[in-house]
């Protein structure tokens, strides 16, 4: 047997982009996308992925492994350049349309992004972030996402040296032979995993990983064939937990939803019989406590992330009729890798119990080789009981390929054959694990990511200020919001108020980095070593309760 090889035959390069080809025969006639009154079939889908791949190709300084940004919501387009852009040769990057423009501005300059995709609403923050390009920088190609909706929008911006996503459709060659990759170790996306402006983490995927976390989604959550997929999840978060793929896979309905809003979500469930859908806890908790709250017509499953949902929003959207999944999962790995699968013995309890369990991020999906939770000096695996707390590690075939342009931090989370992920759970006597805390300087605000550190040298520029720190501080409608302790300098005669300090964070950082709440101390509490204590400040943040809900 030694003498067999691994050939061309046997070893063809792995990719999701073969889902998509696959389900325009499978799923020809069958509907792909749905967005107002616009619809696509499958086989609809692939010629125009294809004829845009064919455009994007063709341009002038867009070469085999370049960088392709898009900045758009969850559109029909967005979801078509997630196949088309890497059919083409280029690496997929989404960027967050919630980021300020020097943040994008740094993450275009950061991945040498040769061409744009921007939808109309937010050109003017791309003109804004291109304009901060210093002068030696070439900037990327725009090409303007227009709908329906766009055309007197566009009357008042100049899109003169601008091409259009349907004017690149209409000269695609419909014939034209998409790249496939040599190798299935090649780069397909680029995805940044917070805002942060002094070091971007750019985590690059293979084509390897993508194809195999896709087809891992799909098992793990049991997805069905033919399911009506609602896309409450944005597409710019790891590419919607790779189930834009995912559906090309098993043939389903994507309805794309520009805007996120509860009342519409309740109609399009109704509407278009959803079956399927993702989303932060914060989603439920807008579903929860949405005026049109009613009971559905049919079981809508529910996939969730991220810190985990409180047991009282669980049990009041089951009762409507959702059937919450809840797991664990990090740009770093491209989707949900930890899951927690449901014990028939567990129907037996009280709903209270089956709320708190559900809570749980669970057991590692197929994927993964291995998940534990082990202590972070000595990597030695912390006991099975619930209560001793540790690091997850994680190893499997849909780990990351690296950091872009950023060794240092590739190498320090990903060591000793694992990949350190910097949040602390227990592992529970049954196997399950379960978070308990976040890595100290991030906060999960409504699904994203906030770095403290960051919030923190913005406080640190106000001339009031003396010392800042921010830590997460329960929110009922975010999950968490930042809580801002700062220490004013002593000379101030005038010293400002809360809402001083919150408009001053307000004119520099996105609005979900925004702290909700700003604590003033005369003195920030310290260890021996003059570090400041984070631990007591989230122990007064806590003691505080939870903010009321509000959308800021």
């Amino acid at each position: 047997m030694d003498q067999l090889k691994p050939s061309c035959v046997n070893s063809s390069p792995l990719t999701p982009l073969t889902f998509l080809e696959r389900a325009a025969v499978a799923y020809g006639d069958s509907v792909s996308i749905v967005y107002n009154s616009t619809t696509y079939t499958w086989s609809q889908t692939f010629a125009r992925c294809i004829r845009l791949a064919s455009s994007i190709s063709s341009l002038i300084g867009i070469k085999k492994g370049q960088v392709v940004s898009v900045l758009a919501p969850n559109i029909p387009a967005t979801l078509e350049l997630q196949f088309a852009v890497p059919m083409a040769g280029a690496v997929l990057n989404n960027i967050n349309t919630r980021l300020d423009a020097k943040t994008v501005s740094v993450l275009l300059q950061h991945s040498e992004s040769k061409l744009l995709f921007v939808d109309y609403q937010l050109y003017s923050l791309v003109l804004q972030s291109i304009s901060l390009f210093p002068s030696d920088v070439d900037t990327p190609i725009l090409v303007l996402i227009e709908d329906e909706n766009s055309v007197p929008f566009s009357r008042n911006l100049d899109f003169d040296q601008c091409d259009t996503y349907d004017a690149m459709l209409a000269k695609g060659d419909s014939n034209f032979n998409w790249i496939r990759p040599e190798n299935d170790w090649d780069p397909m996306t680029l995805n940044y995993t917070s805002g942060t402006t002094s070091s971007p983490k750019g985590v690059v995927h293979s084509h390897r990983s993508l194809f195999i976390i896709t087809v891992d989604s799909l098992i793990d959550w049991f997805v069905p064939s033919q399911p009506v997929y609602l896309w409450t999840l944005p597409m710019f978060h790891s590419n919607g937990w790779s189930y834009t793929w995912g559906m090309a896979v098993v043939g389903g309905t994507n309805i794309c939803l520009r805007k996120f809003d509860a009342n519409v979500v309740f109609h399009a469930i109704n509407k278009y019989n959803v079956t399927h859908m993702c989303g932060a806890p914060v989603v439920l908790t807008m579903l929860a406590n949405s005026p049109c709250a009613k009971p559905l017509k049919n079981p809508v499953h529910f996939r969730t992330g991220g810190a985990p949902p409180p047991a009282t929003i669980v049990l009041r959207v089951e009762s409507l009729g959702f059937v919450v999944n809840h797991g664990y999962g990090m740009t770093e790995v491209a989707g949900v890798v930890v899951s927690c699968i449901w014990k028939p013995k567990w129907n037996k309890l009280s709903a209270n119990v089956k709320a708190k369990l559900k809570s749980r991020q669970g057991i590692k999906s197929l994927g993964m080789t291995e998940v534990d939770v082990v202590d972070p000096e000595s990597g030695v695996s912390v006991k099975r009981d619930g209560v001793t707390m540790g690091e997850i590690v994680l190893r499997g075939v849909c780990i990351m390929l690296g950091y872009l342009k950023n060794e240092e931090a590739t190498s320090k989370c990903m060591k000793n054959n694992w990949l350190y992920t910097g949040d602390v759970a227990v592992m529970h006597p049954d196997g399950y694990l379960e978070i308990k805390d976040r890595s100290k300087d991030i906060i999960i605000s409504g699904g994203e990511n906030v770095s403290s550190v960051e919030v923190e040298s913005v406080l640190y520029s106000n001339n009031f200020v003396n010392e800042a720190a921010v830590v997460a501080r329960p929110d009922e409608f975010w999950g968490e919001t930042p809580c801002a302790f700062v220490s004013l300098k002593m000379e101030l005669k005038l010293k400002p108020k809360e809402k001083e300090i919150i408009d001053f964070c307000r004119e520099r950082l996105p609005h979900y980095m925004i702290p909700r709440t700003v604590i003033f101390m005369d003195e920030l509490p310290k260890t021996a070593t003059g570090k400041i204590q984070k631990f007591s400040l989230r122990q007064i943040a806590n003691g505080m309760g939870s903010l009321p809900a509000s959308r800021m």
